[in-house]
């Protein structure tokens, strides 16, 4: 077990144990990654930011249920993150089987002028990571649009996880400046 996996492990254990320390620093560990997975899974900006409080919820009051050594604790938070997030989705859908309900249902889609913003951010953020190397841009495309972890990425690019770590940070940083500028 790696340094990164058993501090995770235990800071999972310790907020089993209700450390509010160790859950506030296991968030700020672990919340990117699951930010990436929820936004993923339910293509929605302000839905994944409420779908990651409810999982962190979840975590906070199912800590104990987490057995080190059979998953790594990762996996575990992205299983807790990934659930809920399909639960979120399928909450979505309608319930009814009345074909005519369904289809009376107002398209929840944005308005005209929301998917013209929306379009226009998102040129803004294509146009930012096409300004990083193409392994670098690839790497932060994989971690918080993908939800790979860290070991992932560093396995799939054949570079040393702190490096990868080295990459994604600096990454990011370039990624600000440019979307502030």
């Amino acid at each position: 077990m790696g340094a990164d996996t058993a501090e995770i492990s235990d800071l999972i254990a310790r907020c089993a144990l209700r450390d509010r320390q160790a859950f506030r620093t296991l968030y700020g560990r672990t919340s990117a990654k699951l930010f990436g997975v929820t936004l993923r899974i339910l293509r929605d900006r302000s839905e994944a930011e409420e779908a990651l409080q409810e999982v962190y919820v979840k975590i906070w009051q199912r800590a104990d249920r987490y057995v080190p050594g059979g998953y790594s604790p990762i996996s575990w938070l992205v299983a807790v993150a990934r659930n809920h997030a399909l639960d979120v989705l399928r909450a979505r859908k309608p319930q009814s089987d009345d074909l005519d309900l369904a289809l009376d249902v107002a398209d929840a889609g944005p308005d005209p002028e929301q998917a013209a913003a929306d379009r226009g951010e998102r040129s803004r953020i294509d146009n930012c990571l096409g300004q990083l190397d193409g392994e670098k841009a690839d790497a932060v495309r994989g971690a918080y649009l993908d939800g790979y972890s860290y070991e992932e990425l560093s396995a799939r690019h054949k570079v040393p996880l702190n490096t990868m770590r080295t990459w994604l940070r600096r990454s990011l940083l370039k990624l600000r400046e440019c979307l502030s500028a």
